[in-house]
């Protein structure tokens, strides 16, 4: 096999995938809309997706595929997942199937997360902690180059446990999807700091740094609550985990001023007495979790499923040549 990395990223609306060279580099990219015929249907666009990049390279590579779930430990299957169509089934199983050999399939802030600490942001430190701030609120640990995945598949999930340390106002705190209240994810994601500026038909944050720069109080106000509880929750990590580095990913870590703000938040709640945790934006954007579900595969597991698949040929052109 040779050490080519196929990496996916399963999107609710979008399917993007890239081949990385031996060096790391990225040789192809490409995306198309998830099928909406379910879940074999996505299953057909995969399988079909990689045979095509393996016909334009002309290599069979390693595949890793990132999805907004966790296959669970216990049973097999997906669980946890926004695209409800792969919730219940054997994912990593069927696709397997499909391509004729193993994959590997992880959670997509994993991946980010393992993106930024093999050649991101967080490269070169050891324990890496990664946070996707976008319309969720997801979480990942990478030790050493490598996933930290849990006990449960659910290492990191930092964005489902309450707001820590709440004003008498936060708490107990609006519903979650995920059948709690006051999670993290209902005060710093996206969707959450719109409604928190604009109201509860609110969807969209991006423009709120614009508006605070031109003087718009309820932007600035907005922004201000939004970084004091991130910091809170980033507090709360820090105090658990103690990462050498936290990267920010998701369309939220595009604001300037989280690097600025959150380090002068931090100390008043993590239990130290000098807080010098870097608070990092991610170097490759939009790409960094396609990227990740590609380095799933390090060089030293593509070495040696290289060596058992040169023995096996071996050992079958020895029993041809005795028989």
């Amino acid at each position: 096999m040779a050490h080519h990395r196929i990496g996916i990223d399963l999107g609710g609306t979008k399917i993007e995938i890239v081949a990385l060279a031996p060096d790391g580099s990225e040789t192809l990219r490409h995306r198309i809309p998830t099928p909406h015929g379910g879940y074999y249907a996505t299953l057909d666009a995969l399988a079909a997706l990689v045979r095509d990049v393996e016909t334009q390279l002309g290599v069979t590579a390693s595949v890793g595929i990132g999805i907004p779930g966790v296959v669970s430990p216990a049973t097999g299957r997906v669980k946890n997942a926004n695209s409800t169509t792969l919730n219940g089934h054997t994912f990593d199983v069927d696709i397997a199937q499909k391509l004729g050999r193993e994959v590997r399939v992880e959670n997509d802030a994993n991946c980010f997360t393992l993106s930024e600490a093999t050649d991101g942001a967080g490269a070169g430190y050891r324990l890496v902690f990664g946070i996707i701030l976008g319309t969720g609120c997801g979480g990942g640990i990478a030790v050493d180059g490598r996933v930290h995945r849990g006990a449960h598949g659910i290492a990191g999930e930092w964005g489902h446990n309450p707001l820590p340390w709440p004003n008498p106002d936060e708490y107990p705190g609006p519903d979650c999807w995920c059948g709690q209240r006051g999670c993290l994810e209902t005060f710093v994601a996206g969707p959450a700091l719109a409604r928190d500026a604009d109201g509860p038909d609110a969807h969209d944050a991006s423009f709120l740094p614009a508006r605070a720069a031109v003087g718009d109080a309820g932007a600035r106000e907005a922004l201000a609550r939004h970084a004091d509880r991130l910091s809170r929750g980033l507090a709360q990590v820090i105090n658990l985990l103690d990462p050498d580095v936290i990267v920010l990913g998701g369309g939220l870590s595009n604001m300037e001023h989280l690097y600025a703000e959150l380090p002068r938040l931090l100390p008043r709640h993590v239990f130290s007495d000098v807080i010098a945790t870097p608070i990092l934006k991610n170097r490759h954007g939009d790409s960094s979790g396609v990227r990740g579900a590609a380095w799933l595969w390090d060089v030293d597991h593509l070495s040696r499923r290289a060596g058992e698949v040169a023995e096996q040929s071996d050992a079958g052109e020895g029993r041809r040549k005795t028989s």
